[in-house]
């Protein structure tokens, strides 16, 4: 039965596209077969710091089945972004889409489109590339060091992508003198890539009158059609591009990763429609990772806990390309004068170019890393001033009318619900009391992990949400939405939203998306701002609909419009019984007049809403081993207005997934001498898969509403990537009294550690 009126909000209605999925009907930009369909294949460089000599592509083309192959030579010269919201302070304009140099090892230097990928594939080592080997530097020092090899000329300063951040409030010094306790540490991240199901992948196909259609993986088709009309020289009129559904992209579909303008390219070229895939290991090689990096964190307490001072230093590594290395560092950085309260903060960040893979947007962006470190300083001054973490970090969490780290006054007291919230429920106080010897080589132990994340990229971003709404003339709607479907479910939520503001059952609104030539323009799906962002604007084109709709329900009923109210598609006079009209009734004709045309835009620039979390973790080490493994994980998060139920705990039990791997096993690998990837595909990159997850017992506070939010919903998406990592570092110390200040930590190091451990008590 259809869930309506206000029951729909809140509830786990059906899922819009499941049935498209579990049957394998849905399609996915990989599905595309046009006719006279041709194969793209991209070279990619051998070396991670050159420049290209000579490149001769006659062999290639001389191959039966070959029709074209492009080099640097021969394709528009036109720096660009590479990534969402061009001239925007979160990304960078530094690339070609293909250059005379290359600048990390796996960098495409040449596509060739041929009748089949096998001839394509062969086709690729008939090309002769030549290159003049330069330096190559793979860690920020190196990068940084005097006399390193210039990787951009467009660079800030040397390697340094753009001017480093600086954040101070307050008088940092005079915290520090005030301090009874003051400590500090250095802390490193790996680089995990997103591992998305759903390979990139690109079809395009040009028409007679020079329009280009794309079909693509990505997370923001607006600013894919934007960045090559640019860079291909066409008005947006000439650009189309569809994207019906994702397997996924975690924010690294944001970018443009090359292959995008090599397909159109080549379609022009063979007056042919072409089709590139990457293979799972290019999805490593020119994917995007997370950003590696280092954090030197300071802080000065008081006796009874109070935060005085805080000063830290951040450097982000870019990898090769800028991306949204800058956004990162930014949003990365000013995270560290919140979460926590602190009125006297010191900090800086840098974003550093080296020759290691592209680093991007990923879910969490920045903050897994800074608040990382933070969270695990935070245990490590409770266990120096003999308190318990929980009650240091309610002492010191952020609340109401605090300052966010975008200068925007946090609403409700969201971090501190979560934290009493967990503790009770796993007997924390108990806990912190329970004998600490155990037998065998197994050691258990438990931790705790908070965050906060903000609903969308403002100030960063100036961002704006679009809606329209229509009403059909059986009195069932339809949204038009521009914003994506990554798999987290979003056209449902959106969908939901829109009933409930119709007073419609929820079968009775279709949601039309993925086609930039009808759908409104969207910025982009990232930043956790969907639900919060495009689900007030699709509330404020609906609710402009209502407003339509009972004033023409007026008419016919002969009362004001204010004196209606619609629920379970039936407007009814308050408070008379019989007075009434379904929606149906209302928008069929009269008097044979046609229906009514009733349609709805909303626009919605949001600025910033935070959504908290706290995650309770029990770990077992065996100290035998190494091995570390997660038991349970207890996560509280508040979110303001739950929509959809089983999808929010769905979101966070997939970030719960992810955070694990980056903590214990995930990390890309490149050889430190050359550059070269050492384990990019699914084999050699380590992820936790179904069987190895904990039970995880979720918990949705809805206490702090954001009046921002569509029924004062906030987002969710990266929220429980960034808490879970911290809680099992913190938990992993309770277990073996040894503290990692990095991430992932193996068993090796668990090893090695303890045997430190011991030999510093004998």
């Amino acid at each position: 039965m259809s869930r309506v009126g206000s029951s729909i909000v809140g509830t786990s209605v059906k899922r819009t596209d499941v049935i498209g999925k579990v049957t394998g009907t849905a399609r996915y930009a990989g599905d595309v077969k046009l006719a006279g369909m041709l194969h793209g294949k991209m070279k990619r460089s051998t070396i991670a710091h050159a420049n290209i000599r000579r490149i001769d592509a006659s062999r290639a083309l001389a191959l039966p089945g070959v029709k074209a192959v492009l080099t640097h030579e021969n394709v528009p010269r036109v720096l660009h972004y590479g990534a969402p919201h061009p001239r925007s302070i979160s990304v960078t304009c530094d690339q070609y889409i293909l250059d005379r140099k290359v600048r990390y090892w796996g960098e495409g230097v040449a596509a060739v489109a041929a009748t089949s990928e096998e001839i394509a594939e062969e086709a690729l080592d008939l090309i002769e590339v030549e290159y003049e080997p330069l330096p190559a530097v793979f860690t920020v020092e190196a990068a940084q060091a005097p006399g390193a090899p210039q990787i951009h000329e467009t660079a800030y300063a040397g390697n340094v992508l753009f001017k480093p951040v600086v954040v101070t409030r307050g008088d940092v010094a005079q915290g520090f003198a005030e301090a009874d306790l003051v400590i500090e540490g250095e802390y490193e991240t790996g680089r995990p890539t997103p591992a998305y199901m759903e390979p990139n992948v690109c079809v395009c196909q040009w028409d007679n009158t020079g329009k280009l259609t794309v079909w693509v993986s990505t997370q923001a088709a607006f600013m894919v059609r934007g960045i090559l009309a640019e860079v291909l020289g066409l008005p947006l009129t000439r650009v189309r591009v569809l994207v019906d559904h994702m397997g996924g992209g975690f924010g690294a579909k944001q970018d443009l990763f090359q292959h995008e303008f090599l397909c159109a390219l080549l379609a022009k070229e063979t007056r042919h429609p072409v089709r590139m895939e990457y293979t799972r290991g290019e999805t490593f090689v020119g994917g995007r990772s997370r950003h590696p990096c280092k954090i030197w964190l300071k802080q000065g307490f008081k006796r009874d806990g109070t935060i005085v001072a805080r000063e830290a230093r951040t450097v982000f590594d870019s990898g090769a390309y800028g991306s949204h290395g800058p956004g990162v560092t930014i949003v990365g950085t000013t995270a560290l004068t919140s979460l926590y309260r602190c009125e006297n903060v010191r900090l800086e960040g840098r974003c550093v170019y080296t020759n290691a893979p592209i680093a991007g947007a990923f879910r969490g962006y920045g903050v897994v890393q800074t608040y990382y470190a933070l969270d695990i300083q935070m245990d490590e001054a409770a266990e120096r001033l003999g308190m318990d973490p929980v009650e240091l970090k309610l002492k010191n969490a952020v609340r109401e009318g605090d300052m966010a780290p975008s200068d925007h006054p946090l609403v409700g007291h969201g971090l501190e619900d979560c934290i009493r919230r967990g503790a009770a429920e796993v007997g924390w106080a108990a806990l912190r009391q329970r004998p600490r010897e155990q037998a065998g080589t197994l050691r258990r132990g438990w931790g705790m992990g908070c965050e906060m994340h903000g609903s969308s990229a403002y100030p960063g971003i100036k961002e704006q949400g679009n809606a329209i709404v229509k009403m059909n003339e059986d009195g069932t709607a339809v949204l038009l939405t521009g914003a994506a479907g990554l798999g987290t479910g979003a056209h449902t939520a959106l969908a939901q939203i829109v009933a409930e503001e119709l007073g419609l059952a929820f079968d009775a609104v279709s949601v039309v998306h993925g086609d930039t030539d009808i759908v409104p323009w969207d910025i982009g799906a990232f930043a956790s701002h969907t639900t919060f962002m495009v689900g007030r604007a699709a509330q404020m084109a609906a609710a402009e609909v209502k407003r339509q709709l009972l004033q023409r329900a007026g008419e016919q009923l002969e009362v004001a419009a204010e004196d209606l109210e619609v629920r379970d598609g039936v407007i009814a006079v308050r408070g008379v019984a019989g007075r009434r009209i379904t929606v149906r009734e209302c928008m069929g004709p009269k008097l044979g007049i046609p229906a009514a045309n009733l349609v709805g835009n909303g626009t919605y620039t949001p600025t910033k809403s935070y959504s908290f979390a706290a995650h309770f973790v029990e770990v077992q080490v065996d100290i035998a081993t190494g091995q570390i493994d997660v038991l349970q994980v207890i996560p509280v998060h508040e979110v303001g207005k739950v929509v959809h139920p089983i999808a929010a705990a769905g979101q966070i039990e997939g970030g719960i997934q992810q955070g694990i791997g980056h903590t214990l096993t995930e990390d890309y690998v490149i050889d430190p001498a050359t550059g070269r990837s050492l384990n990019a595909g699914f084999v050699d990159y380590k992820m936790p898969l179904s069987l190895d997850m904990p039970p995880i017992r979720t918990i949705l506070l809805e206490t702090a509403p954001d009046p921002g939010g569509p029924y004062g919903a906030k987002g969710i998406g990266e929220d429980p990537i960034i808490a879970i990592g911290p809680a099992i570092a913190n938990a992993v110390h309770d277990a073996i009294g040894v503290r990692f200040r990095h991430f992932p930590i193996t068993p090796e190091q668990v090893l090695a550690a303890l045997k430190e451990k011991a030999g510093a008590a004998a």
